[in-house]
């Protein structure tokens, strides 16, 4: 398993960011350029990455002010689970997002660059969104 992580600190109570990431219909402010064709529900989101996959993902277990846990559904090309880890601290919320993914030795060379810079573009895109 190939942990890709990325923490940011938000000036906002956890309850806050929280709140806003227990939604799947907030997360597509999060996703970068390249992902396309988005929809989503409350638990459930749906999406394209350019000229790439189709990709599906399910919230399947929230920790109120504390974790929202992620699954890849359907067929993803790997295994992969995402972990949202909210924390208070000095300045409002330390926000942690994880990424896990099941990656052989030729996928870990060819994803772990963008699967990293994924989980940067998210913590940032975060910190923006709920920073307006």
């Amino acid at each position: 398993m190939s942990t890709f992580e990325s923490k940011i600190n938000i000036n906002k109570p956890v309850s806050d960011v929280y709140q806003y990431l227990s939604d799947f219909n907030n997360h597509q402010q999060l996703m970068p350029d390249s992902v396309q064709d988005w929809t989503s529900t409350v638990d459930e989101a749906h999406f394209g990455i350019q000229n790439m996959v189709q990709l599906s993902l399910q919230i399947i277990e929230r920790v109120e002010n504390r974790s929202i846990n992620i699954i890849a559904t359907g067929k993803p090309p790997f295994a992969v689970k995402l972990y949202w880890n909210l924390a208070p601290d000095s300045n409002g919320t330390l926000a942690t997002f994880t990424i896990n993914a099941d990656l052989n030795m030729m996928m870990k060379m060819m994803a772990s660059g963008p699967l990293q810079k994924l989980a940067d573009h998210q913590t940032i895109a975060l910190r923006s969104a709920l920073t307006k």
